[in-house]
């Protein structure tokens, strides 16, 4: 199985994705985790792609396209994966579309997460507050002025995908605000699996 995840910042495709693993056996591909993994490495690129979290801006297209070509060839990869977080534009999807074309793949699933963005907004100020309060790491792009910038980006650069992938017959859309059972539930019957 191959499924693509959509959905603004903070609207929970991350915690869906990791349920899609347990059940289907197949890989989470976060291109988030990926890209937060190179920055915290701080090579040449990894200190690139993070300066342009912390603002909120999006890495470029070229660096992502191929640090997800390079993931899904791996054996691993075999069985399916899940991408959250990749696609984010038009073109991206579209490089996506003749990747797997080229490889005689074809994408299973595209599953819409919907959020309100004042939801969204005290969903990941909390989530910020919860890890201060338990010691733990607070992500860098955790605050208001950081999530505004990436909804915005999100508006502009990845919401069009939620028609790209309905003219192509293959988007479903589940209310993410939904508590987590619920949001889980109704995504397994949105691909048949429910």
């Amino acid at each position: 199985m191959r499924m693509v995840l959509l959905g603004p910042p903070g609207a929970g495709k991350g915690t869906q994705a990791q349920r899609i693993v347990s059940r289907f056996g197949i890989l989470h591909l976060s291109t988030g985790d990926m890209l937060r993994a190179a920055a915290a490495a701080e090579t040449c690129i990894g200190r690139k792609v993070k300066r342009m979290m912390a603002s909120g801006a999006l890495v470029p297209d070229q660096l992502v396209i191929a640090a997800i070509v390079e993931r899904i060839s791996q054996a691993d990869a075999g069985r399916g994966f899940v991408l959250d977080g990749f696609p984010r534009t038009i073109s991206q999807a579209v490089a996506f579309d003749d990747l797997l074309d080229t490889e005689g793949l074809v994408l299973d699933h595209v599953v819409e997460l919907r959020a309100d963005e004042e939801v969204l907004l005290d969903r990941i100020l909390t989530r910020a507050r919860e890890a201060m309060e338990s010691g733990g790491a607070v992500r860098a792009d955790d605050n208001r002025e950081t999530l505004k910038v990436r909804l915005d980006a999100y508006n502009e650069q990845t919401a069009p995908l939620v028609e790209y992938y309905r003219t192509r017959d293959l988007l479903r859309s589940v209310d993410g605000l939904q508590p987590v059972d619920a949001v889980t539930f109704e995504l397994f019957r949105a691909i048949g699996q429910g």
